[in-house]
């Protein structure tokens, strides 16, 4: 399996904590975000990863050298010239994936207690074009979801806004997206957007016409994208070092 670590982003939410790092490399509990978050994509049986830079690159770079890439086949995908958000970022690092594999996508500021094995083997099963790993609504982006956990829109509670992906919508529940999720061979070939654009954006419209599924996890799934969330991270979890 394919593994991408969303890392290239700016950071500006954890300031003043990347006002000298990069967000992957601020800690939690004695790790970097981007330390742990390849320990999870290794556990899960990730033979290749992906990760995309940007911001304060040749620190995570360096940073990446001298652990000697944790053992594992890293490849960099440099975004240093533009971001390309999330979807974006995936679509620049198609060349870079073994081909035919499935990608488990993992943004660096998130931590979870996700069972990433569990994912893979559903998201198998399923033979969906893209499994989403959800959870209980918490924000006003909201992804929206059948009976059957197959994705139908999307909302933003706060303006009202919808946007419908096929006709199931009408009576299905809103989900948070947790920021994991994998993408299936067919699900990579057929990306439509170009440029810099969201991944929920292409979820949707792939979801036109191929299954995307949610992986409902009602467990820990920890936003740690501002100091506050890491102050209470480092107060919650077990020490790492």
């Amino acid at each position: 399996m394919n593994g991408m670590i969303l890392a290239a982003g700016l950071g500006t939410r954890l300031r003043p904590l990347t006002d000298d790092r990069p967000k992957a490399l601020v800690e939690v509990r004695g790790k970097t975000l981007l330390h742990h978050a390849i320990e999870r994509l290794a556990a899960a049986g990730v033979t290749r990863l992906v990760i995309n830079i940007h911001h304060r690159a040749d620190q995570v770079e360096e940073y990446l050298r001298r652990r000697h890439n944790f053992g594992i086949d890293i490849r960099l995908s440099d975004e240093r010239d533009a971001l390309l958000d999330t979807g974006g970022a995936i679509l620049r690092a198609r060349p870079l994936l073994l081909p035919g594999l499935p990608l488990l996508v993992h943004n660096v500021d998130i931590i979870s207690d996700v069972d990433l094995p569990l994912l893979a083997r559903q998201h198998a099963d399923s033979r969906a074009r893209a499994t989403l790993v959800t959870r209980r609504p918490a924000t006003d982006r909201l992804l929206r979801f059948d009976a059957d956990n197959t994705l139908t829109g999307w909302e933003n509670r706060a303006t009202g806004q919808r946007l419908v992906a096929n006709r199931r919508d009408r009576h299905a529940l809103p989900r948070a997206f947790c920021g994991i999720q994998i993408l299936s061979p067919a699900y990579l070939d057929a990306i439509h957007h170009r440029g810099a654009f969201s991944i929920i954006d292409e979820h949707l419209h792939q979801a036109r016409r191929h299954a995307i599924r949610a992986f409902h996890h009602d467990g820990q799934c920890a936003d740690a994208g501002t100091p506050a969330a890491i102050a209470a991270l480092d107060a919650y979890l077990p020490d790492s070092r």
